[in-house]
């Protein structure tokens, strides 16, 4: 074990001295916060822009529907024709012209309505807008056909269906998205950890047979020891980057919004009006913040940050050692495609399985039977788990995931065994079987 220790220490130096990793971990946290940063200026600009509409209503039905708002304002026009409003706006640079006939009856109405503008409006613009009318349109429509339109407000009723399990439990809606959204966020984490540390580690083995150093280390020490030392020690410096990036982000990301009044909280679509309207309603964000501590509090936090380390370690190494075998089984980067293939589909299929499956029936049989396929458990048992999934699952789970890398660490040695010392040959599958038996 003491040339496995060596090993990883000399990986593990090798890759945070190199001047392109240095420069790549201070780097990369500027480029993320310069580019949020510019969106999120930019979707200030945006948000902040005044949209000024002028108002052709002919049917003077709907003239107190327009009520100003921080982003939009309204011009009433009277006494003008379509033609002369037309020109009116245009000259006045005004965002748009709302043109609203005089009709026989509201149907007719709700098809003639026209909105005049130099280019396409934005959706906020006409949801505003559109909703400013219908409920007036709707009012109207009852009025005519005979029916008091507030007393038919008034007995409209609002279900909002209470969620509780059988055990006495209280959940709510929100709960299901904030269980996808950490089974999500874990996922595409480790997904991304693998793609860039992974090919880390095959670039590595394949810079070293290539400068024949290999020959020399290979002939002190087992190749089941190097191959090890190579995915521990770059796996402990891609947490030590990963770790460098989480405080540098949040370091600049305050930073920059401290010195120029950056919100990054305006990076946001203009649909999401729906939360504003929601928050501004009377207990709309009282609601939320109480729904939301609820279902914190009804997650197993202490199980979820255990079961993240071990499938995120697991699911990691797993596939570092098959990472680390095509660098062995290679010559150059470029005669990689042909293997990576394989790799990169189970984890594919991980994150699909989980976002179109784990999230309708987390406890159906595609679901458990994907969470203990080590291939796809790292994924999709961490988006279950918030779910509630019974610790023995969970623990054959894991037990599956690491005898799996035990097993694949065995395989992947007898191919970088063999595949180390082999020059200017692309191998096929059939050949890397041929070095299993050796």
């Amino acid at each position: 074990m003491n040339h496995l220790s060596l090993i990883i220490k000399r990986e593990y130096l090798n890759k945070v001295k190199n001047k392109s990793f240095i420069i790549m971990t201070f780097l990369s946290p500027l480029l993320m916060v310069g580019i949020f940063s510019l969106v999120a200026y930019l979707s200030q600009l945006n948000n902040d822009k005044v949209r000024n509409i002028s108002v052709l209503d002919e049917s003077g039905l709907f003239h107190s529907q327009f009520e100003n708002k921080d982003q939009l304002k309204f011009e009433i026009l009277e006494n003008v024709s379509l033609e002369e409003a037309k020109k009116i706006t245009e000259k006045s640079n005004k965002y748009g012209l709302l043109y609203i006939p005089e009709t026989a009856s509201i149907e007719d109405l709700s098809k003639r309505i026209v909105f005049y503008s130099e280019d396409s409006p934005s959706l906020f613009v006409m949801d505003n807008i559109e909703d400013a009318i219908q409920a007036k349109a709707n009012s109207l429509k009852l009025t005519e056909a005979g029916l008091d339109a507030a007393l038919v407000k008034s007995l409209k009723v609002d279900i909002d269906t209470q969620l509780e399990t059988f055990g006495g439990q209280e959940t709510s809606k929100l709960g299901s998205g904030l269980k996808l959204i950490f089974g999500g966020a874990a996922g595409y984490l480790l997904f991304m950890f693998i793609i860039i540390y992974g090919n880390m580690i095959m670039r590595s083995v394949i810079e070293e047979k290539t400068s024949r150093i290999i020959e020399v280390i290979i002939s002190s020490v087992k190749p089941i020891k190097l191959l090890l030392g190579k995915i521990f020690g770059t796996s402990l410096a891609g947490i030590s980057q990963f770790l460098v990036w989480v405080i540098l982000l949040m370091v600049l990301s305050v930073a920059v919004s401290a010195i120029f009044g950056v919100d990054f909280s305006q990076v946001q679509s203009p649909q999401q009006e729906i939360i504003q309207q929601a928050q501004n309603s009377p207990d709309g964000m009282e609601g939320i913040f109480v729904d939301v501590m609820r279902e914190l509090n009804t997650l197993p936090i202490a199980n979820l940050i255990i079961m993240f380390i071990l499938f995120f370690v697991g699911g990691y190494l797993l596939y570092a050692s098959l990472y680390a075998a095509i660098g062995a089984a290679v010559d150059s980067e470029t005669d990689t495609q042909q293997f990576m293939l394989p790799i990169l589909l189970p984890l594919i299929l991980a994150v699909y399985v989980g976002f179109f499956t784990v999230i309708e029936d987390p406890h159906g049989t595609v679901s458990q039977v994907f969470s203990f396929i080590p291939f796809t458990s790292p994924v999709v048992m961490l988006m279950r788990i918030p779910f509630g999934v019974p610790l023995w699952q969970q623990l054959v789970s894991v037990g599956i995931l690491f005898a799996t890398f035990m097993g694949t660490v065995w395989f992947a040695a007898k191919i970088y065994r063999v595949g180390i010392l082999m020059y200017g040959k692309k191998p096929s599958y059939k050949e890397l079987i041929k070095w299993l038996k050796y």
